[in-house]
């Protein structure tokens, strides 16, 4: 059997400790099968590299069928103007919209990504995830506008694109809801039936001031959002909670669940979320909470309740590039009381988790076909400067 090695001056292993000059042993098939110490293996036939080995990263939230409207919408808008931004983005060549897809997969993979959670609205990312090396979880998401008329067609539209998702080499799919204002009790329910304890349901979380001031007290700049577009919201109750109960309360809680974005959440709707349910999970965007909202959630909140957090890079439409590396960086340069070692869990073994892929993916273990990328830091600190190099895809 022919074996790989690779040797650098540091591997972070995530789920356990920091090795000094070690060694990552590989099979044919990029299996790790040994992880040793340099000065008792000896250096013959090992790949030698200065900087750190870190596992490949973990991207939860993604909308990779968007990757053709990079640079389409305007930044600093709010979420509100955003999303009409858009909505009004269309008529895009179907050659181009599949092109602007693989460049988006091959840049991923460029970047040290290996996995994602990937939000689907239509087919149009099936066949590139059918022949990347990423391993993709579809959430195939479903909205009706809280218009009970539209329930039912809107269910089966979605079912379509559901079944239509790849499910190569172990890749997987869900039906879940986009976010609290846009998904009525009825959808809800239809989405719960279809849903088991196995898989991974995602949803958008708090990220503007208007969701939960739609749902604390029937105010705010949904009101007029829905009037643009023709629906009404006269049958729609405030609830004088924040819209992250309204989730709860219509979500199956045997699933895995991920919370994205989360900027407007409190401390005090953490810990519900971790009564309701001990497998939530928080992605967070920041660099698209930045384009899009210019503020980022309060990350000492997650670290204070024992939150897992999770990264995602959200759509080329409200970020510059699919990097969790840079994600990884504008973490630690606004909220720098982080250290690198838990940003680097929320980027690999936290999102492996929470996606199902931990088996293989997510920390430098044997057994594990994680992915091996070389962080090369020119001024041998992780700081902006920083690259990426990928040494071995993952399995």
């Amino acid at each position: 059997m022919s074996l790989r090695k690779i040797g650098a001056s540091r591997i972070h292993t995530v789920s356990g400790e920091v090795i000094e000059n070690g060694i990552i042993i590989l099979d044919q098939n990029n299996t790790i099968v040994g992880i040793e110490n340099q000065a008792e293996h000896g250096l013959d036939g090992v790949e030698l590299y200065d900087g750190d080995i870190i596992p490949g990263l973990i991207n939860t939230h993604c909308h990779l069928e968007l990757s053709h409207l990079i640079g389409a919408a305007p930044t600093g808008t709010g979420l509100l103007a955003f999303l009409n931004a858009v909505v009004s983005l269309r008529d895009f060549p179907e050659e181009d919209i599949l092109e602007s897809i693989r460049k988006g997969d091959q840049q991923m993979q460029d970047e040290g990504i290996v996995a994602v959670g990937d939000i689907c609205n239509k087919l149009d990312t099936a066949r590139t995830k059918a022949e990347s090396p990423i391993h993709y979880y579809s959430f195939v998401e479903m909205f009706d506008f809280m218009q009970d008329a539209l329930t039912e067609n809107t269910f089966q539209q979605y079912k379509a694109v559901f079944e239509g998702q790849a499910d190569r080499h172990g890749n997987k799919k869900s039906c879940v809801p986009h976010a609290p204002y846009t998904v009525s009790p009825g959808l809800f329910q239809l989405l719960k039936e279809t849903t088991n304890p196995n898989q991974t349901i995602s949803i958008h979380n708090q990220e503007t001031p208007h969701e939960d001031q739609l749902f604390m007290e029937k105010t705010g700049g949904f009101l007029d959002f829905y009037k643009g577009f023709n629906f009404s919201l006269e049958d729609f109750q405030a609830t004088g909670k924040h819209s992250i109960y309204y989730a709860m309360e219509n979500m199956n809680p045997e699933c895995k669940t991920i919370m994205v974005h989360n900027t407007m959440t409190t401390q005090a709707d953490i810990e519900a979320a971790h009564e309701w349910n001990k497998q939530v999970y928080w992605a967070t965007c920041p660099n698209a909470n930045l384009y899009i909202e210019n503020r980022m959630p309060e990350y000492k909140k997650f670290i204070e309740t024992n939150a897992k957090v999770t990264i995602g890079t959200d759509s080329l439409t409200s970020n510059w590039r699919l990097s969790i590396l840079d994600e990884m960086k504008t973490i630690l340069k606004y909220q720098s009381y982080l250290d690198f070692e838990t940003v680097l869990k929320w980027a690999t073994l936290n999102g492996a988790e929470a996606l199902g892929f931990d088996n293989i993916l997510g920390s430098i273990d044997i057994g594990k076909a994680p992915g091996i990328n070389l962080l090369v830091m020119p001024n041998g600190t992780f700081d902006e400067q920083t690259t990426i190099q990928v040494l071995a895809k993952n399995g």
